[in-house]
């Protein structure tokens, strides 16, 4: 009986301070959906194979770069002092963002014998697609942008599994081979003509706010391979170029240029009728 007198008592409270709290500030802004849309925006500008088909044509391009250049506004009005200076700084990276994304595509056709076009590479590949996206966030985490960049990123995440922080850097060329599961932390380094596999990590030693502005996840040389299940921890762990990790390596220090680093599994011959019972 007492239940049924105090919840709706407590109800109310709690609605009265949700409405208190959306009166102190301004209305939410939608910046989860402004961000797959404008991710969706400009993967069509920069590659056809993105665009809806009402927008192929020649006149798509000028709608969607207008398009962009109105979200990007959008999005970061409140958050960005100067607005102005970061849409036409962002707009003016975008040709070299495309053009890394076309070595991106390459790299990954030529190390792919399933892959049999460029085509199907941009519009069927996770990799590249988590590359692409990330390309654009890192041009805004570079400028300062705060919020939208990872909200780019985490969508991408929701359609490939593969986790890339803005604020990572990757080189020329890089490719992630299937993709699943791979999670690159904020302040990663990538040489350039990488690849990685499913399920590489570069991540942080250890999780801690004290950490914030430090170097906290590894440096991969140029020429590096990396494959599935690997783990690399730690913001001084650098990987030196030309190395090769093999798969389910855990690691948490550097190794020179041209390095061969294998996780060995152990066989051992079982004596004769050891009682051991499997049932599958």
């Amino acid at each position: 009986m007492t239940d049924r007198i105090a919840a709706p008592t407590r109800w109310s409270t709690f609605l009265e301070e949700l409405r208190a709290e959306r009166r102190a500030c301004d209305a939410p802004r939608p910046l989860r959906a402004l961000a797959e849309e404008f991710a969706g925006r400009v993967l069509a500008l920069l590659f056809p194979q993105f665009a809806h088909p009402s927008r192929l044509g020649v006149a798509g391009v000028d709608e969607e770069a207008a398009h962009i250049e109105a979200l990007l506004r959008a999005a970061i009005t409140p958050i960005v002092s100067d607005v102005e200076q970061v849409v036409a700084t962002f707009l003016n990276r975008l040709p070299d963002v495309r053009a890394s994304l076309q070595l991106d595509a390459e790299a990954i056709l030529s190390g792919d014998p399933a892959a049999e076009s460029l085509e199907e590479v941009i519009v069927a590949y996770p990799g590249f697609l988590a590359t692409a996206v990330h390309r654009v966030a890192h041009e805004l985490y570079r400028l300062g942008v705060p919020v939208f960049p990872r909200l780019l990123s985490e969508w991408s995440h929701g359609e490939t599994g593969i986790d890339i922080h803005p604020g990572a850097v990757l080189g020329a060329s890089f490719a992630i081979d299937h993709g699943t599961g791979v999670v690159i932390g904020e302040t990663s380094i990538i040489g350039d003509r990488v690849r990685l596999y499913q399920g590489v990590t570069l991540g942080a030693h250890a999780v801690s706010k004290k950490l914030a502005n430090q170097k906290r996840h590894p440096t991969l040389g140029n020429d590096v391979v990396v494959y599935a299940n690997a783990t690399i921890l730690g913001g001084t762990t650098k990987i030196g170029d030309g190395s090769i990790i093999g798969g389910n390596v855990w690691m948490t220090s550097s190794v020179p240029p041209r390095s061969v680093v294998q996780f060995s599994s152990r066989v051992e011959q079982r004596p004769t009728d050891d009682g051991l019972e499997f049932h599958i």
